[in-house]
């Protein structure tokens, strides 16, 4: 579903991606892990858009979403914009409009963007805001919610573009401590009642575990570790990943 050939991405003299091959199944739950500014966050930035490589090809649904050489965007900008309609995220900010309803906020994308009739974007946005717990929450505006309800409200807003990779940045790093819980309950649901893909860059590391069906450990822009949950934090091959793990689950 995802695919990184070679990719390479620079700012300057710091290369965050170093020749990253890395892949992503159809329906696989993958969890990135590792260091702050080892590469992680770079590479959903790639996968939306807001970043480019400085080389590689990045494929999405057998679509070319990045194919740059000698540094030039791909020829089909059709099929680079047709790869990124595939593509949600859930950021660690929020990023609501502050002057919309919970239920503007999730109809606003696909009238807009997917030109759907504003009754059936309506009944769509109902329908996800009442599957992430939001039942009663329809007409409140941002400033009316949790921080814990904010972000359910975005994930509902991704969901509402019908994305069939889901991206997560560390989506409850901007959360108090007890609103943790609800963002990863939704997450976690969401894993086990659908077959989306999803990528998650987190470091709730008991919570990777559980969900993902494989973990990838991030290192100076490489993977230097990557396999199932259960080996990766019970007998990680690395020494990069063992200190890593143990100063993030003592922390």
């Amino acid at each position: 579903m995802i695919t990184f050939q070679q990719v390479s991405k620079r700012w300057g003299d710091n290369e965050v991606l170093k020749s990253l091959d890395f892949e992503v199944l159809p329906g696989e739950k993958v969890s990135i892990i590792g260091p702050s500014g080892s590469g992680k966050t770079t590479i959903l930035r790639i996968l939306m858009t807001l970043e480019s490589p400085n080389e590689g090809l990045v494929t999405v649904n057998g679509k070319t979403l990045w194919d740059v050489k000698a540094g030039t965007r791909p020829k089909e900008a059709k099929e680079m914009r047709a790869a990124r309609r595939d593509v949600g995220m859930v950021f660690q900010q929020f990023n609501l409009f502050p002057h919309m309803s919970a239920l503007e906020n999730v109809m606003e994308a696909p009238v807009k963007v997917l030109k759907m009739d504003k009754e059936q974007a309506r009944a769509r946005a109902v329908d996800l805001l009442e599957m992430v717990g939001l039942a009663k929450h329809l007409e409140h505006r941002p400033p009316k919610l949790s921080g814990g309800q904010q972000q359910r409200v975005a994930i509902a807003r991704a969901l509402a573009m019908r994305p069939k990779v889901m991206l997560f940045d560390e989506p409850t790093s901007a959360l108090d401590p007890e609103l943790i819980g609800e963002v990863l309950g939704v997450i976690r649901e969401l894993g086990h009642s659908t077959d989306m893909t999803m990528l998650m860059v987190t470091h709730e590391m008991r919570f990777a575990e559980e969900i993902s069906d494989r973990v990838a450990t991030f290192d100076h822009g490489r993977v230097i570790e990557r396999g199932a949950p259960h080996e990766i934090f019970n007998n990680p091959k690395e020494e990069r990943t063992r200190k890593f793990l143990k100063a993030v689950l003592e922390h």
